[in-house]
């Protein structure tokens, strides 16, 4: 990040701070108890970190979403990474890529010609992506390919995890950053796409809950459970279409 190498006296606290954004980004939106059980710090150490993060724009306070019924109380505030700190950790070239898929849409004649040519480079991108995905996710057991699937997207970048999902038969599979957010925000097709791909890797209809896209603090993705006959017909008809 930024902060790294700068000349500063307060290089570690600079450091620290460092370790903070990380383990949100790592996480997802995080309290003050969290950060301090995750990093070994004091809650008190860790709110004035978060302090100057806020003033500095890196990262801003949320309300906690409470799945259920809430409890009595003020819910608790947690902190999710804003786009300034999120770009901290992007890859460059963000706006040559949203240029390049203008590019393509204006090629195909605009409108639904030029919806459909973005659509199919998505397809084609994220296809090249799932091969290098489906042998770590086949050889896994079927109740493990979420995690599987996960720790691959993470060897690319995206800091993917897994959770049960909240009063589900499934889990959700966790995506806390994202190298082509921005242009996703854009061309949403870049996240349909994704998820189609995560369907035929894990033999179940997907389920897009939440995108960093669209102003989440993570890309969430719901994943039923299935059985494995079910599942392991469903990856071999999506690896073998008609």
């Amino acid at each position: 990040m930024k902060y790294v190498g700068e000349d500063e006296q307060a290089t570690g606290e600079r450091s620290t701070r460092n370790r903070v954004v990380r383990s949100i980004l790592d996480h997802g939106p995080s309290t003050a108890a969290d950060l301090a059980e995750r990093l070994g710090l004091t809650q008190a150490a860790v709110r004035r970190h978060l302090d100057a993060l806020v003033a500095e724009d890196v990262v801003e306070p949320r309300e906690k979403r409470v799945y259920g019924a809430r409890t009595r109380g003020r819910p608790a505030k947690v902190f999710a990474l804003t786009d300034c700190g999120r770009d901290e950790f992007d890859q460059a070239y963000d706006q040559i890529a949203a240029d390049a898929l203008r590019w393509i849409a204006q090629s195909a004649g605009g409108g639904e010609p030029g919806e459909a040519a973005v659509t199919a480079f998505a397809r084609a991108r994220v296809a090249a992506q799932a091969e290098r995905y489906r042998a770590e996710v086949e050889k896994a057991a079927p109740q493990e390919r979420t995690k599987a699937l996960a720790k691959a997207l993470s060897q690319d970048g995206y800091a993917a995890t897994t959770r049960s999902a909240p009063s589900s038969a499934g889990e959700q599979l966790c995506q806390h950053h994202c190298p082509v957010a921005h242009v996703a925000e854009q061309f949403p097709q870049l996240c349909e796409a994704e998820a189609e791909v995560f369907s035929s890797l894990l033999g179940t209809h997907v389920q897009r809950l939440a995108t960093i896209a669209h102003g989440d603090g993570v890309c969430t993705t719901f994943v039923p459970q299935v059985t494995q006959a079910k599942q392991a017909t469903q990856v071999n008809a999506g690896r073998n279409p008609a």
